[in-house]
């Protein structure tokens, strides 16, 4: 069976802050209040888009109604790619995985929909088999069901499987399914968050370390 790597998506493949961030600050300018710093965007993102909205909306002292949410998501939408990229080597790494024979997929709290938009737009869906978003199923990451979930999708098997995120989300989902780990230190999580798990300090270092993680695997 070949290999597959799930990959987080904001934050580890994506620098997604910028546009996060700028749908954030727009969001409050309609409610009346404050934007935000840099930091403590990045200190809202892994759990979704409802979450980060609702941490938003606590932050400035405002409740995140179904209106709020749906306004803030229609918003994002539209300009969810202008000025998110790859982090750097991503592309590249990305390639190089699939030359030796890995399947790849993003596993994502993001909803499906926007996902799918940024990869487009930034031309990475080629590189991909899949896409399983916050939505795409009955849970999310921290939960197990998410990873396994795609793999089920894909046709694929934890004990062939990595997943390779910056957050808690990723760590915990992983090691619950029992699915290897890769934590991003490139991404927004803090170094706690990796919880023990091999850590990849910039993209170019994933080929040889998800290689170590399943030896003796067949790359199709």
């Amino acid at each position: 069976m070949e290999r597959i790597a799930l990959f987080d998506l904001d934050g580890t493949l994506l620098d997604s802050a910028p546009d996060l961030h700028s749908a954030l600050d727009r969001m409050m300018a309609r409610l009346g209040r404050p934007g935000f710093s840099r930091p403590e965007v990045w200190a809202m993102i892994g759990d979704g888009v409802q979450v980060l909205v609702q941490r938003a909306c606590a932050a400035r002292g405002l409740e995140a109604s179904p209106e709020v949410v749906a306004g803030f998501l229609e918003d994002y939408e539209a300009h969810a790619a202008d000025e998110t990229r790859p982090f750097d080597g991503i592309p590249a790494v990305l390639a190089a995985l699939r030359r030796e024979g890995w399947r790849l997929a993003v596993c994502t709290n993001k909803p499906e929909r926007a996902a799918g938009i940024i990869l487009d737009h930034l031309g990475l869906s080629p590189l991909l088999d899949a896409v399983g978003g916050g939505d795409s199923f009955p849970v999310r990451k921290p939960h197990p069901g998410h990873p396994l979930g795609l793999l089920a999708r894909m046709g694929g098997e934890a004990s062939r499987a990595v997943l390779i995120g910056d957050h808690h989300n990723d760590t915990r989902a992983a090691r619950a399914a029992g699915i290897a780990a890769v934590f991003a230190a490139w991404g927004y999580g803090t170094p706690a968050m990796a919880e023990g798990a091999p850590v990849a300090a910039r993209p170019g270092d994933l080929p040889g370390l998800l290689a170590g993680l399943l030896p003796g695997v067949a790359a199709g």
